[in-house]
């Protein structure tokens, strides 16, 4: 690959992921193929570093959210959310959270935990908060009932807490049942049947 950061294209990435066994004429070709391509994560981590084209960029991260990429590929993407420059909702980070929801690791809780809680994050936590319902730890359920309270990624929580049936969390789903938001009322009323 060239050695200046700027010059590297999605070919330059797409050549050394050839090289790893992946011939595609583009990432998402690579995304959709249906191949467990686990030889070229750490092609596409490596390329994840020096890309600076955000669309690239972005691509990268949609072929890293597959769940063969954990946890290798966890770290890097944790450091890519908050490095990310773009606030505007539902992009670059907002699509480096979705991959972390695919990738979760409980090796990184701490880490994803700090992401959901700093509010400057915005709508980009929507996705990581969903991960914590894939959590084994038991703090995440405390975590997701703290979430109910933060109306950016409140129904999130509601969602991920389904998946963890959490009995403490029963009050805080029952007060999102007047959730000024239909499908957050309906997750709401999923999540307390879950729980019996």
């Amino acid at each position: 690959m060239p050695d200046d950061e700027a010059g590297v294209r999605e070919s330059d990435v797409l050549r050394e992921v050839a090289e790893a066994g992946y011939s595609f004429d583009s990432l998402a070709d690579l995304r959709t193929s249906g191949l467990r391509y686990r030889e070229a994560v750490p092609v596409l981590l490596s390329g994840l570093q020096r890309v600076t084209d955000q669309k690239v960029k972005g691509e990268i991260v949609r072929a890293l959210s597959v769940p063969w990429a954990k946890p290798i590929a966890t770290g890097p993407l944790i450091e890519q959310f908050r490095q990310v420059h773009d606030d505007t909702g539902m992009g670059l980070r907002w699509t480096v959270g979705n991959a972390l929801e695919v990738v979760w690791d409980d090796a990184r809780f701490d880490e994803l935990v700090a992401l959901v809680r700093d509010e400057s994050f915005g709508k980009a936590r929507e996705m990581v908060v969903l991960g914590l319902g894939r959590s084994k730890k038991p703090e995440a359920g405390q975590v997701l009932i703290e979430l109910l309270g933060d109306p950016i990624v409140s129904g999130h929580a509601v969602k991920a807490l389904r998946k963890l049936k959490v009995p403490a969390a029963r009050t805080g789903l029952e007060q999102m049942l007047s959730d000024e938001r239909a499908w957050v009322r309906k997750e709401a009323q999923r999540a307390l049947a879950a729980l019996g």
